[in-house]
């Protein structure tokens, strides 16, 4: 009961930071005034999309959980593996959105939008990224049998974590791409 209390404690504190990175990514954003033209650089299409597979690997990993309950190792395996798969994918889409913005002399310098920008995605995709490790290690423990108590709580810590990740990113899409695209198209 211990680990599943200090996953709670930081789930909060995570939660608290990226609070604060989404509160320093308004402010720069929206005050005094949103630029439309770096707005627009931000691939909303492509983003929603990648969006819509990281938002699928909580319900990869509730599947996953699901079958833990159930004592079915194979389907446990499996699904843990599509939830690894869809953050990798999500990583890669987000790589590609950096290196498209780089291209385009968009950088972390550039200004206080580009400052908040990479700052807050760059932290969500590190949070990914120690996600998707602590999840492979879950997979290693899973092929070694090492999961087969049904009382064990590691797998929802990590579900803790890993559905947290996901829902952080659920309002970080809609602050950073979503919401400014809604405010520039009204204002033209």
């Amino acid at each position: 009961m211990a680990q599943k209390t200090l996953i709670k404690l930081i789930v909060g504190s995570e939660t608290i930071f990226f609070l604060a990175l989404l509160m320093a990514f308004v402010y720069f954003s929206y005050v005094p005034t949103l630029n439309p033209r770096l707005v627009s650089r931000l691939d909303l299409t492509s983003t929603g999309l990648f969006t819509v597979l990281l938002l699928s690997s909580s319900f990869t990993f509730w599947r996953a959980e699901v079958s833990f309950r159930r004592g079915q190792t194979k389907q446990l395996r499996l699904w843990l593996i599509g939830t690894v798969v869809l953050g990798i994918v999500f990583l890669f889409g987000q790589g590609l959105e950096y290196r498209n913005l780089f291209r385009e002399q968009l950088t972390i310098s550039q200004g206080t939008f580009t400052t908040s920008f990479f700052t807050l995605t760059g932290f969500h995709g590190l949070h990914v990224l120690i996600g998707l490790i602590i999840l492979s290690i879950v997979i290693y423990l899973a092929f070694l049998g090492d999961l087969d108590d049904p009382d064990s709580v590691l797998l929802p810590s990590v579900g803790i974590y890993w559905h947290f990740v996901d829902a952080v990113w659920a309002v970080v899409f809609m602050v950073v791409y979503v919401l400014p695209h809604v405010l520039a198209d009204s204002t033209l």
